[in-house]
């Protein structure tokens, strides 16, 4: 009896250790069959988009509220773009023109073009150029006295004035953006942090600030939904722009490296602080596929080229990954066959006494796309519902359910179910003449 006992455990040790490594290599084979486990990257934070859905390809740490540098710009250019006009010309403060490097040397009392200072700000990222375009659009929302004041006789206050006003138009589009952990306080990146006084009376510190998700949402917009994306896309992939202003030249070289590393690279901005490090923010079109790459906290000197090849990394990833499916593709798509007519209380009927009954038919693109950008081993989840039974009248085109397409528990797209039939409701009359009809029938019978 001991023996059996004896021999019944260690045939139960022999089984767990035969099963143990079989286990582990499932492990490993489940892992080796998901792409973005190989992926590995210098940045803290990262996110990689579709630029037309939005949908987070990839995120590491992505959703954490991070210091952006010079990336911050690229909201800057898109505000100015959409708020004023290429031919303005604006005049320098002594504020802009005491900004750090990296600057174009503007000096108090100069006069600028918008597009010049524009091409100033994304080709080589200056500082100055950044404070100036935003005094030159923030000014428009101050008291009509400093509307009508020279810039370039600002003071110092004023200008903060001027720059804060321009802030919140930025702060603005996020929020419209959907950018809820996005805050901006410069036009030009620099580090910075206000303290903010609530209707409570309370006061919070803020930072300037975004994610990784929602620097590339911002990009995205830049790029492709906003009305000035084509301009915002011609500054951004000019490789070089040279003008003339106040008796100087000035030549501006892209240093956008990006542009020229990878077929289709689109636009981009580079940015660094002590505090954010190297960031990075860049756009590629692919066989009609636009993917945008955020990065933040991506390396500190010396490690600038960092953030070139987590971008490549990642933009490689959703170019072999990822590709187009249409929700009203065979195997996806809704199948109308499910919906069956839907009882009509109190609705008239050609009998007495039947039940109404109106039919239904799917009403496409109430909202959401036609599709979206799916890897190979990832499915879309279709779900529906719609009423059990309505109260005539019922008019033809009524809403009464909906089709919701959903990835990764987010609905992308939700169609409509609609009535065919107007279905109309019993009433006194009505009931009169099906009673008339009926004696009518039987006496002729």
């Amino acid at each position: 009896m001991i023996r059996r006992k004896i021999a019944g455990a260690l045939a139960g040790i022999l089984f767990f250790c035969m099963q143990a490594p079989l286990f582990v290599a499932a492990q490993d084979i489940q892992e080796e069959n998901d792409p973005a486990a190989d992926i590995s990257l210098y940045a803290t934070s990262a996110a990689l988009i579709d630029a037309e859905s939005g949908r987070v390809l990839y995120g590491k740490n992505a959703d954490t509220p991070m210091a952006m540098a010079s990336t911050t710009k690229i909201m800057t250019c898109i505000i100015v773009l959409e708020s004023g006009s290429l031919e303005d010309t604006l005049q320098v403060s002594s504020y802009a023109a005491s900004m750090p490097k990296v600057k174009l040397y503007l000096k108090k009392g100069e006069t600028y073009q918008v597009k010049d200072l524009l091409y100033s700000l994304m080709l080589e990222s200056h500082n100055d150029s950044a404070v100036a375009l935003a005094e030159h659009i923030g000014k428009r929302y101050l008291s009509e006295e400093l509307q009508s004041k020279d810039t370039s006789e600002f003071t110092s206050e004023e200008s903060k004035t001027a720059v804060a006003a321009f802030a919140s138009l930025m702060n603005a589009k996020a929020r419209e953006l959907g950018c809820e952990n996005t805050y901006f306080i410069t036009p030009n990146g620099l580090d910075a942090t206000e303290t903010i006084t609530l209707s409570n009376g309370e006061t919070v510190e803020r930072e300037h600030c975004t994610t990784a998700c929602e620097l590339a949402r911002i990009m995205a917009y830049c790029i492709g939904k906003s009305p000035q994306k084509d301009m915002f896309l011609q500054i951004t992939r000019t490789a070089n722009y040279s003008f003339s202003a106040n008796g100087r030249s000035f030549s501006c070289t892209n240093h956008n490296a990006f542009l020229s590393m990878m077929e289709g690279a689109l636009s981009g901005k580079t940015g660094f602080t002590n505090k954010a490090g190297y960031c990075y923010v860049g756009a590629l079109s692919s066989q009609g596929r636009t993917f945008v790459v955020a990065l933040l906290a991506c390396g500190w000197p010396n490690n600038k080229n960092y953030k070139w090849s987590d971008t490549k990394e990642l933009m490689q990833y959703g170019v072999d990954n990822y590709f187009y499916r249409d929700f009203s593709a065979e195997g996806t798509a809704f199948d109308p066959g499910r919906l069956s007519p839907i009882p009509v209380e109190n609705g008239r009927t050609t009998v007495l006494g039947e039940t109404a009954y109106t039919e239904l038919q799917i009403q496409e693109g109430q909202s959401g796309a036609p599709g979206l950008l799916l890897r190979g081993d990832e499915n879309v989840q279709v779900e529906y519902q719609v009423k059990d039974n309505l109260q005539a009248p019922v008019e033809s085109g009524e809403e009464v359910g909906n089709i919701y397409y959903i990835v990764d528990d987010t609905i992308y797209r939700k169609d409509a179910i609609v009535t065919v039939q107007n279905v109309e409701k019993i009433d006194f009359s009505w009931c009169c003449r099906q009673i008339c009809q009926r004696f009518l029938q039987k006496n002729a019978g």
